[in-house]
């Protein structure tokens, strides 16, 4: 069993058989996956995201009560060769991925060598959106549906911010999230008279998007088909439309930014062209200000021109009225731009203490991050199937242990994702599948010498030739060295 007893980690066996128990909870018994008597249910399902490092695992589960015959040594060697393996798994997906995205960086300060024909990019940029997406799911992203009016286009806001957003123009467009939690935040209580108040505000701890604008002739169809008009009215509207992004935006590109700490309310900020709009409380307070100041400027001027001090003999006068009326109004016209401006910069004051990396920049961390997950997954899957054999019938009962385990040593909930992990350690070859389901895993020290030996042959297994979509320029520009 695996139990947990001050701050060490006992695990003498993990047998998923009837009795047993893992971190002191049996087998058969055990909660299902983050449910617990009496505990509110989450607003959003629990993620596979397990938020500990790997060296906390490894000191947890590699301590000498854990493995008999003095083999915690063995198991800590064996645990630090996986992570390095891992991780070159990893790299080398990241440099294909890497490869793809090189006609899309936005970012790229090479020189340009290769042509791509239309064909040729279509299947890059499908295979990039494809195998970002494995990465983020490795990495136990969750993916939100930018579709979903529900979730994105929110009338609250954390920041006070109307934010309005159109989905409609990205080709390409994934939104996901890691670690959806709370923050403690304090505000103004105007019906407390002005007393200061903490209160909770809904976050994501990681939100990544990728996006791609769709081409301008494709966007113009579809203007054209949705609001019944005409080409050339559409080609205006769309222009009018993009004349909101940033000027270094462009059609060809893919965006991928990586923020952190993004309220739930606000996650429209992250998009290129979000528009800033009034709250309806600003609208009531600058029509009531500005309504006020024009409207006693009028009465103002009125009751001159009525009690005969204005007049067309006195035009000069009549003039200074007048623009005095106009000043007022150009008065209120820029208190109405300087709240949007507020507003923009309140915008993006957020998004720069938010924001963490872009483009290729994303790909790397997100690929390490992705490898820790792998490792941390296997590493406790690997700390049960090693003490014992067990059946493929029995894993369901070894998942829940394993997360009764995490909640009861580290006090966090998540839906261990056992399937991906086991399926690694089967093609790695640590943990054999006989044809009646029970699985065999080599032990620490065979196990830590197996992965050496793949060390070795892994450059002489790689292919001789890289396939790679485009064709070189052929000019002699290019100096040779």
């Amino acid at each position: 069993m695996v139990s947990t007893t001050a701050g060490t980690t006992d695990v003498d066996r993990a047998v998923p058989t009837s009795g047993a128990k893992l971190n002191g909870a049996t087998l058969n018994d055990a909660a299902g996956p983050g449910l617990d008597a009496g505990v509110t249910e989450h607003p959003l399902p629990l993620e596979r995201f397990i938020p500990l490092t790997t060296l906390a695992l490894v000191d947890r589960l590699a301590v000498p009560e854990a493995w008999p015959n003095s083999d915690h040594s063995e198991a800590r060697r064996f645990f630090r060769y996986l992570d390095f393996w891992r991780r070159q798994q990893h790299n080398r997906r990241l440099m294909t991925l890497l490869r793809a995205y090189e006609p899309f960086d936005p970012d790229s300060d090479l020189l340009i060598t290769r042509e791509y024909s239309a064909a040729e990019k279509r299947r890059l940029q499908k295979r990039t959106v494809r195998d970002v997406r494995q990465i983020l799911e490795q990495a136990n992203y969750v993916a939100v549906d930018p579709k979903s009016i529900e979730v994105i286009l929110t009338k609250e806001s954390h920041y006070g911010l109307d934010l309005q957003v159109d989905l409609g123009v990205f080709e390409e467009c994934l939104l996901f999230y890691r670690g959806a939690s709370k923050k403690r935040d304090t505000r103004t209580n105007y019906r407390k008279f002005m007393r200061k108040e903490e209160f909770d505000v809904p976050i994501y701890r990681r939100l990544f998007i990728l996006f791609k604008l769709k081409p301008f002739d494709v966007r113009v169809q579809e203007v054209m088909a949705s609001k019944n008009i005409t080409e050339k009215e559409a080609a205006k509207v769309v222009t009018r439309m993009r004349g909101s992004l940033p000027a270094e935006v462009k059609e060809g590109n893919i965006y991928i930014k990586l923020f952190k700490n993004i309220p739930r309310n606000d996650l429209e900020m992250v998009f290129p062209n979000t528009r800033v709009r009034f709250r309806l409380w600003d609208k009531i307070k600058l029509g009531v200000t500005g309504g006020g100041a024009m409207g006693m400027g009028l009465v103002g001027t009125a009751g001159k021109v009525a009690a005969g001090g204005l007049t067309l003999a006195n035009p000069v006068a009549l003039a200074g009225a007048v623009a005095g009326l106009g000043g007022i109004a150009f008065r209120q016209g820029v208190n109405f731009m300087n709240q949007k401006q507020r507003y923009m910069v309140v915008m993006a004051q957020n998004l720069y203490f938010h924001a963490m990396a872009d483009n290729r920049g994303v790909m790397i961390k997100l690929s390490e991050r992705g490898a820790e997950e792998d490792v941390k997954e296997e590493i406790l899957l690997y700390s049960v199937l090693a003490k014992e054999t067990c059946k493929r019938q029995d894993l369901e009962l070894i998942d829940r242990a394993i997360e009764s385990y995490l909640r009861s040593a580290f006090d966090i909930k998540v839906d261990f994702d056992l399937p991906d992990a086991l399926e690694r350690l089967i093609a790695d070859g640590i943990v054999r599948e006989d044809a009646d389901g029970t699985l065999h895993t080599l032990a620490p020290r065979e196990a830590a010498q197996h992965l050496d030996a793949k060390w070795d042959r892994f450059l002489d297994d790689l292919p001789d030739g890289i396939e790679q979509e485009g064709t070189e320029v052929d000019t002699e520009d290019f100096p040779h060295l």
